[in-house]
């Protein structure tokens, strides 16, 4: 499985999504995750396994918890992706728009 594959299938699942939203947000415990979404804390600790081996989580030791947060080196490749998927349109896009700017 590439990486890409292993990218979108961690965010597949609307439970990862959301927990990967608020990672995005900012740092949180599997405590806190599992306080803000409807699961068990065993599921949460399991959804992030798949979304730290997808690299888009990371973990660090605070304590005797683990906090998490996005992965910035992981997005780098997600970013890489969209821009070429998205690349051209949105620079058509742009160029349109600035276009329509100009003639008013």
């Amino acid at each position: 499985m590439t990486y890409e594959d292993k990218m979108f299938a961690a965010l597949a699942d609307p439970t990862r999504r959301a927990i990967f939203e608020r990672v995005a947000e900012r740092r949180h415990s599997v405590a806190e995750l599992a306080r803000a979404i409807p699961v068990s804390q065993p599921a949460i600790s399991q959804h992030l396994k798949v979304l730290k081996e997808a690299r888009l989580v990371r973990d660090e030791p605070s304590g005797a918890r683990r906090i998490y947060s996005v992965d910035p080196e992981g997005l780098g490749p997600l970013r890489q992706w969209l821009d070429r998927f998205w690349g051209d349109q949105l620079a058509a896009f742009k160029t349109a728009v600035e276009g329509r700017n100009n003639r008013k």
